[in-house]
């Protein structure tokens, strides 16, 4: 009976119930021991609304570097298109997304004085104050300790008095201060004070239109873009220029050359076969250019022409060249070196250029013989050349002078033509008897210092060692190290030769990206300005690539001085300080191209004034390509988009990781 009783006690429903509870009890403790041993890896997610669930973070187990997340969450995931080696596998995971931050009172981890992460800090917003008064600049808030700086307004359009604006060469109230404007002052730079620097976007024409793509822009433009008719008027019977209904047109002629400008460039080569268009003669010179014929026709010749002149009656005539697709500057000879490089181009030409080259005792032809490559050629077309009259003809006595004070060789007298040869070596200076004017510079003087530098009145030396004149013959010379890289000042821990070749190639191989992936042979490129341009290998790059365009190369008064590298490769080049205006007219250019400009200039200039400028001069449909750091590219894109250009930020083929990015900005048709 005790035994039966014991059996039944078991199974009563309390005790049945006290076995279970304490079996479920137990269980549950097993299994909190276990995961709890394995809990410091794991990250819970909770959440407030209700029915909701704990769950186990998706990137368990996994590691990541917060830094690279945060930017890639700030850049654009299309990478540069450029080519690159095969990415490794652990480089292949895909990233996840960062979770989304709060809306208000952000906070971000930061490294306390003992090494722990921290979160003991709040980001505020900006304040609308600053903002409102900020103006159409950058500014950096210097309470708010470096790098804070508030949001980019909007930049409005200058008055359309300002249409055609070059802030250095068009500031009326410096040029009015000026002690004396007749050896051609008023000419040269005078670039307005810091307070009245550009703060506006410079408006085109009405009804203007995308140009005529080259070759057909050689021969014809769209008036609407260059709306001017004195040219017409002054110099329509020289064959220089017409008007066809909404064209301009080019018959290819000019004051010396009115039956054309292929017909003239055929005399001059059978005067001098040595000349050797596109072979020996690569880099050439027009002073006092017109309409830039003698510089178009020459293109066709493996020729690359810089036409230059200054903005004065005729103020248009480089405007009308740039919109021809012609390569030019406004520049002229007054009282400053011009800023190219010694030993630049094979020939220097004037045709009519309305520069007296004797005064002075010859300063502006020392000019031309600075600038005139060891054994290059002066050409010059004019009426004391071929005019019996007794003032010109006492001119032509004066000019004979001279040249032969210079060492200059009268080669060839022809017609209306007459080309002079530069010696290759110092022997005859020294060889002139003691006390003949001009002098010799002096051994210290630095013929490549350019950049708000006096003319000489004092013959440039040539290199004792060659260098200068012994270049190779185009196209050879393109990637031929030329002598004078080894005389450039630049901290070098390789090679010079090894320096140069692997800036050819390292641009070459992003062309090639860029064809591929952004189709940069279907752009309209034309009119191209590198900012900073180093030996040129972009430059290279592009005609590597078959691209129908000439470059500008910008070496900027910042960096090393490699002009004379960029002329002896058969490339175009100039001098420049981005804190200042750049010397032409607004929407020149067709591609503008800046790599690791802006991060060296922000230590000297606001990036604001810089990216202005880059608006006043590109043309309306161009692009911008800007590659730099990552630091530089917020406020970079913020000004970009204050300007109204559409802006895309990419990363190099380096990936999200790299410290460098691609900004990527079209430039609008903006109307007032």
């Amino acid at each position: 009976m005790k035994a039966s009783a014991g059996l039944d006690l078991f199974k009563t429903p309390l005790v049945l119930k006290i076995a279970g509870f304490t079996l479920i009890t137990l269980t549950f403790f097993y299994l909190g021991k276990h995961w709890s041993s394995n809990g410091d890896q794991q990250v819970l997610f909770f959440s407030s609304s209700p029915g909701t669930s704990v769950g186990v973070s998706p990137n368990y187990g996994k590691s990541f570097n917060v830094t690279a997340l945060i930017a890639q969450n700030q850049t654009d995931t299309v990478s540069e298109p450029e080519p690159t080696q095969p990415a490794s596998d652990s480089a292949a995971v895909e990233q996840p997304p960062p979770p989304p931050a709060k809306e208000l009172d952000r906070t971000f981890g930061i490294i306390d004085g003992d090494g722990k992460m921290s979160d003991d800090f709040e980001v505020g917003e900006v304040d609308p104050e600053v903002v409102e008064n900020w103006g159409n600049e950058t500014e950096i808030d210097s309470g708010a300790g470096e790098g804070s700086r508030a949001k980019v307004k909007r930049f409005e359009l200058c008055p359309e008095s300002m249409r055609e604006y070059i802030p250095c060469l068009d500031n009326v109230e410096a040029i009015k201060k000026l002690k004396s404007t007749e050896k051609g002052e008023r000419f040269e730079r005078h670039c307005p004070e810091k307070e009245k620097e550009l703060n506006c976007l410079v408006p085109p024409p009405k009804g203007y239109r995308q140009p005529l793509p080259w070759p057909r822009s050689r021969d014809e433009v769209w008036f609407s873009n260059v709306p001017h008719t004195r040219l017409v008027d002054d110099k329509g019977g020289q064959n220089w220029i017409t008007k066809a209904k909404d064209k301009f047109r080019f018959p290819g002629g000019g004051t010396q050359f009115i039956h054309g400008a292929d017909q003239y460039l055929d005399q001059i080569s059978k005067m001098v076969p040595d000349i050797a268009f596109g072979n020996y003669t690569r880099v050439v010179l027009d002073v006092g250019c017109g309409v830039a014929s003698f510089g178009a026709y020459l293109l066709s010749r493996d020729v690359v022409p810089l036409s230059i002149a200054p903005k004065d009656v005729h103020e248009n005539q480089i405007q009308f060249a740039l919109e021809r697709g012609v390569p030019a500057m406004v520049a002229a000879f007054a009282t400053h070196r011009l800023l190219y490089p010694s030993q630049a181009f094979e020939i220097i030409h004037c045709s009519r250029c309305r520069i007296n080259w004797t005064r002075d005792d010859g300063i502006l032809l020392l000019e031309v013989n600075r600038m005139m490559r060891a054994g290059g050629y002066f050409a010059w077309a004019a009426q004391p050349v071929y005019k019996h009259e007794q003032a010109l003809e006492e001119q032509w006595e004066e000019m004979l002078n001279l040249t032969t004070r210079l060492c200059w060789e009268l080669v060839k007298k022809e017609g209306y033509i007459a080309i002079w040869q530069k010696p290759k070596n110092n022997n005859c200076y020294l060889s002139r008897d003691e006390g003949v004017s001009p002098p010799l510079c002096d051994q210290d003087d630095d013929p490549d210092k350019v950049w708000y530098a006096d003319l000489k009145p004092c013959i440039t030396r040539i290199p004792e060692n060659g260098y200068g004149a012994n270049v190779t013959a185009w196209p050879a010379r393109l990637h031929t190290p030329p002598d004078r890289l080894q005389s450039i000042q630049m901290d070098a821990y390789i090679s010079r030769k090894e320096l140069f070749k692997a800036e050819s190639k390292y641009w070459s191989e992003i062309i090639s990206g860029y064809v591929r992936a952004w189709h940069w042979k279907q752009l309209k490129l034309r009119n191209v300005l590198d900012m900073k341009a180093g030996f040129g290998g972009f430059a290279a790059a592009l005609i590597d690539h078959g691209f129908n365009s000439w470059v500008m190369n910008v070496v900027p008064v910042s960096g090393p001085n490699t002009l004379p590298v960029i002329y002896d490769r058969g490339l175009l080049g100039v001098m420049h300080d981005w804190c200042e205006p750049f010397d032409t007219y607004p929407r020149t250019y067709d591609l503008l191209h800046a790599s690791g400009l802006f991060s060296v200039e922000r230590k000297r200039c606001n990036m604001s004034t810089i990216m202005l400028e880059m608006d006043r001069i590109l043309r309306p449909g161009g692009r911008a390509y800007i590659r730099d750091t990552l630091d530089v590219m917020e406020e970079l894109q913020e000004i970009a988009n204050a300007m109204g250009w559409h802006s895309a930020l990419h990363d190099t083929s380096e990936g999200p990781h790299a410290s460098y990015r691609i900004l990527v900005c079209d430039k609008r048709l903006l109307r007032s």
